[in-house]
């Protein structure tokens, strides 16, 4: 069973930068694809960005494209979200989501990760 555990959230004011980090057990993050997602109250999780499981491959949402960066460390089963120029959208709960799948198209749904952290709070504030 892999477990997702999210750390790094946080109150950051714009144009601030944070570090999200998504530690995996229970399978090597190299066997793993891994996504972030983030939801707002009220609304369904949407898709911020994918890493494939050799690491060699990512998607961003156009939302964040430029500002964001996923990277992975396999050696300590982590995958992170570097997350700069940060907007009053930005704040959301953001998921760590994974799969033993390989990359394909519908990287952006919901309903193709099979594992899910427990998320963590990011708050951008003035």
């Amino acid at each position: 069973q892999v477990q997702l555990v999210e750390s790094g959230g946080g109150l950051v004011q714009v144009g601030g930068s944070l570090r999200l980090s998504c530690t995996a057990s229970g399978r090597a993050s190299s066997t793993l694809r891994i996504a972030w997602f983030r939801q707002v109250p009220g609304a369904g999780r949407l898709f911020v960005a994918v890493l494939s499981r050799s690491g060699g491959i990512t998607y961003y949402a156009e939302s964040v494209k430029g500002r964001f960066t996923i990277s992975k460390d396999n050696a300590k089963n982590t995958v992170y979200l570097q997350m700069n120029s940060l907007k009053f959208d930005d704040t959301a709960v953001y998921f760590c989501a994974a799969d033993a799948s390989y990359l394909t198209r519908d990287y952006s749904r919901v309903d193709k990760y099979e594992y899910w952290g427990q998320g963590t709070q990011v708050t951008v504030s003035s």
